[in-house]
């Protein structure tokens, strides 16, 4: 008898499919008991390495051994006259039929019933109000099937110094695909995150909630531009359309409006969206104040490098003073200046103003100009009450603003409205969930209401990507924790200068009875010394309220009104330093047009007294 007829006498096959088809369905076990139960990641790949070994062990004990009716014996030691394998043959085919009925069903039932995932970005709808504790700070949104993804395109260039203006490119095809109907487009700073991702496009896409993906990269040498663009289907991994486009750099826009048309014409086809073709508005005739303010505006996105931001948009507009968008990224740009450009010597909020109105004039319909002059009237008029009315005006001219939704959130919370507040930042996280800025103020709102947990989780997701805009509010919620080394580098980390003496502030919230005069008294001599003019109030305004330095909070309050609602600041509530403060900032004027909030009172007819956030008072 052959080997091969051997095999099939000793149902060595029939016990290798059978082996091959329960392995399978214990693989499909292993991954949906996963997503249910704290499985390690590494348990799949285990149990198969395992199932991989154990084939031929199998196979070798199904040539060695039989099944007879007195139990199981060696091959070798059985009469084969006597030898029923022909039954167990059938019984094993049984088997194996009975396992693939079942494998092909649960298949089929995975296919029909619909698949709902949990969208990885941090979506939210605001809170009722008075209800400040609802969800962790993020709801859960079912995945939309006509989404895409826009990634930051690779920069192929020679010298490799293309990455600002392929990372516009990237963005400004982004905000074309906005306008297409029924078309849900992943925030910029979402999809930027995967930036030279090591992950597959099927992994970026469940990470992104996003069935399509589009990539590409940029290749400039001198005057020529050379772009390769896909279209891919996350899924399947498919190509739906790509195309190398090779132009002259001056057709720029022309290029922006055949690719995005292409991708409209190509998710038509798949799934019937976004029928009317996109027309690209050239932003200037002027392709070198184009390249500058594409590059002006990625720095004043990651708010890295300011000064450069500034000079590129003030030379874009040198070759193109009718450049509206110049204009409109100049004014954002000096609108955050003097916070986060230190003793420059330059007052950059009447520059913001005037930005903001020449860009308005040139074209009403921007928003961006409209939340800047939002900023100038409560930042330098004091004028909340007006101030509402621009955000609420550039909010109305694109409800995709994410930054009009962060400076009327913080207006809010200045004033107290501190839910309120809560909202409108939640409201800027679903639309930019990489917004950390949005991120971390949203954070101190839920520290303010006494949500330490919600708080201190936010808090860290922004620490991973190193940002520190109000961190120091939460370094006495970590000494206190017993975290006091993370208080220590957290306070280092926001002063910005190294040998700064944060540890008197930290000894301070340790022991807020005691007489700390003197650890204040070595900070500002190291201010003296080493800082620059109001780098306390700048940096760690909270240790004002440590030290219980409230005239001092009064003297710097451009700086340190932030700490008007800060948990620590009972004590600064019931000093007269607080209600000249409150007058002062334009906020008492604010509350006369809108309300006291919550946790403050009337006292007579021109006097308030208020509380810590959460509490009503009585």
């Amino acid at each position: 008898m052959s080997l091969l007829q051997e095999l099939k006498r000793r149902n060595v096959f029939r016990v290798g499919a059978l082996y091959l088809v329960a392995s399978w369905i214990l693989l499909q076990m292993t991954d949906v008991l996963s997503s249910l139960l704290p499985v390690p990641e590494w348990a799949g790949s285990f149990i198969f390495m395992l199932l991989a070994l154990g084939l031929f062990p199998a196979l070798i004990f199904a040539w060695v051994y039989e099944m007879t009716p007195e139990g199981l014996k060696k091959e070798a030691d059985v009469d084969r006259s006597r030898s029923v394998t022909p039954d167990t043959g059938h019984k094993i085919n049984t088997v194996i039929i009975v396992l693939l009925v079942i494998a092909i069903a649960g298949v089929v039932v995975d296919r029909l019933i619909p698949e709902t995932t949990v969208d990885a970005e941090v979506v939210a709808e605001a809170p009722a109000a008075g209800e400040p504790g609802e969800a962790a700070a993020s709801a859960q949104l079912v995945r939309d099937d006509h989404s895409i993804a826009v990634l930051p395109f690779a920069d192929l260039s020679q010298e490799q110094d293309q990455r600002y203006f392929t990372d516009g490119l990237s963005e400004e095809l982004l905000n074309l695909l906005v306008r297409v109907d029924d078309l849900h487009v992943a925030s910029r700073t979402s999809a930027f995150a995967f930036r030279n991702s090591t992950m597959s496009i099927p992994q970026i896409s469940k990470e992104l909630n996003v069935d399509h993906i589009l990539e590409g990269s940029v290749r400039k040498d001198g005057d020529r531009i050379r772009i390769t663009a896909q279209l891919i289907e996350a899924a399947t991994d498919k190509h739906l359309w790509s195309e190398n486009f090779d132009r002259e750099f001056n057709d720029i826009f022309t290029i922006q409006d055949e690719i995005a048309n292409a991708i409209v014409v190509a998710l038509t086809g798949e799934l019937g969206v976004g029928e009317k073709v996109i027309t690209v508005e050239a932003a200037t005739e002027n392709v070198d104040a184009y390249e500058m303010y594409l590059t002006a505006r990625e720095l004043f996105l990651g708010r890295v490098e300011l000064p450069e931001s500034i000079r590129l948009f003030n030379a874009a507009l040198k070759l193109d003073p009718n450049f509206a968008r110049a204009w409109e990224g100049l004014a954002a740009v000096e609108a955050v200046a003097n916070d986060w450009i230190v003793n420059d010597g330059i007052d950059h909020d009447p520059l913001a103003k005037q930005a903001a109105q020449k860009a308005l004039e040139l074209n009403p319909d921007l928003s961006m100009p409209l939340a800047v002059l939002g900023a100038i009237e409560s930042t330098v008029d004091h004028d909340y009450v007006a101030a509402m009315d621009y955000f609420n005006a550039a909010i109305e001219k694109d409800p995709k603003n994410a930054t009009a939704w962060l400076w009327r959130g913080l207006r809010l919370k200045l004033g107290g409205y501190t839910v309120e507040a809560m909202a409108d930042l939640r409201h800027c996280l679903s639309i930019d969930p990489g917004y950390q800025n949005c991120k971390q103020h949203l954070a101190d709102t839920y520290l303010q209401l006494g949500e330490i947990d919600t708080a201190l989780q936010l808090h860290s997701e922004t620490l991973e990507h190193g940002f520190y805009s109000v961190s120091e509010t939460f370094v006495p919620t970590y000494v206190r924790m017993g975290h006091r080394e993370l208080a220590i580098v957290l306070a280092d980390a926001k002063m910005g200068a190294r040998g700064a003496p944060v540890i008197e502030w930290i000894r301070a919230i340790e022991n807020p009875d005691a007489d700390n005069r003197a650890g204040y008294a070595r900070m500002k001599d190291w201010e003296r010394r080493y800082g620059s003019d109001g780098v306390l109030a700048n940096r760690i305004w909270p240790m004002l309220l440590a030290f219980r330095e409230h005239d001092e909070m009064l003297a710097r309050f451009g700086y340190t009104y932030w700490g008007l609602w800060h948990p620590d600041g009972d004590d600064f509530r019931r000093s007269p330093q607080f209600k000249a403060m409150v007058r002062q900032t334009g906020i008492y004027e604010f509350w006369k047009h809108r309300g006291l909030p919550p946790q403050c009172r009337a006292v007579g007819d021109d006097d308030f007294e208020c509380g810590r956030p959460g509490q009503h008072a009585n």
